[in-house]
């Protein structure tokens, strides 16, 4: 599949948690995102190293100002891990809003999309991050696909085969905000101010190295927090890498599924193109979108 974009189209890629594998991994990014059309651009800071941080706090959060200041409209988490949960109440979210550049990323960056959203209703992407996914030796065709024609405002819709947890009608049309992002993200932010109040939202979901039981808890603590029964669906996208032992007899993450859909009964939906995995979406968080369901086939209109 041949892709590309306008050339104009500049990215100007930071670092903001966890420190990147190897120079070597941004350089592959960029020639891939330069193949697909883009002109992309690394902080000076992209591969600094600090404990397991890509830089000091400070050195992440002028990152942030040296973004707002270059000509570039997109901005690009070189990869996720851990870090931006620092680095949120010192972040000036007006500027941001009022930058107009749009911020791309997933896995810990799911703790800036919400915080944004949440302080300003200013909407940004979860979608691939520049390291960890541009940066592989092979990369997923949908998600180039998604990512680009997200960027370039020409993706209307988003079609995936979806499986809900428990028999329901066979067909689904609502409409809300789209948010969620990483789980354990999310469940963090609970009971802090970067956390959005979404009534009637469509609420997706991912994680990855979590055991089930840790999923578990973890929705049991958003459908304790009245989170979960506000939403008008919820997605479910990739829960991956994680290790069962024996001492689990059986339980599994089916197990998590049978437990969510005896407990909350808002429409829930498996399969949904989202995760740590090469094939991704690229999502609008905090923006208005339809969910149609007609038996197993979902179209998520942008």
């Amino acid at each position: 599949m041949s892709i590309k974009t306008k050339t104009n189209d500049g990215i100007y890629i930071i670092s903001p948690s966890s420190a990147i594998g190897t120079p070597q991994e941004l350089q592959r990014a960029q020639q891939r995102l330069r193949a697909l059309g883009f002109e992309p651009s690394a902080d000076p800071d992209a591969c600094a190293v600090y404990e397991r941080f890509a830089g000091t706090d400070a050195q992440r959060l002028a990152a942030f100002e040296r973004a707002l200041q270059q000509p570039a409209p997109f901005v690009l988490a070189s990869r996720g891990g851990y870090g931006m949960s620092r680095l949120l109440p010192f972040i000036n979210w007006a500027a941001i809003a009022q930058s107009g550049k749009q911020f791309i990323g997933h896995s810990d960056f799911t703790a800036f999309n919400l915080a944004l959203y949440a302080q300003t209703q200013t909407i940004s992407y979860a979608g691939p991050c520049a390291v960890f996914d541009f940066g592989q030796s092979e990369v997923n065709q949908d998600m180039e696909h998604w990512f680009v024609a997200m960027l370039r405002g020409e993706q209307t819709q988003l079609s995936f085969t979806a499986q809900p947890l428990r028999p329901q009608r066979s067909s689904l049309d609502v409409a809300g905000v789209l948010w969620g992002g990483n789980l354990a993200l999310l469940c963090s932010l609970v009971g802090t101010p970067y956390l959005p109040n979404i009534d009637g939202g469509i609420l997706f979901l991912e994680d990855v190295s979590e055991h089930p039981y840790r999923i578990e808890r973890m929705l049991t603590q958003l459908h304790m927090a009245g989170i979960l029964k506000k939403q008008k669906a919820i997605l479910l996208g990739d829960f991956t890498d994680y290790r069962l032992t024996p001492a689990d007899r059986g339980y599994r993450l089916q197990s998590v599924w049978q437990w969510l859909a005896r407990h909350v009964q808002v429409p829930i939906y498996l399969g949904f193109p989202y995760g740590h995995v090469p094939r991704k979406a690229t999502l609008p968080i905090g923006a208005g979108v339809r969910l149609l369901v007609e038996d197993d086939q979902a179209t998520l209109f942008f």
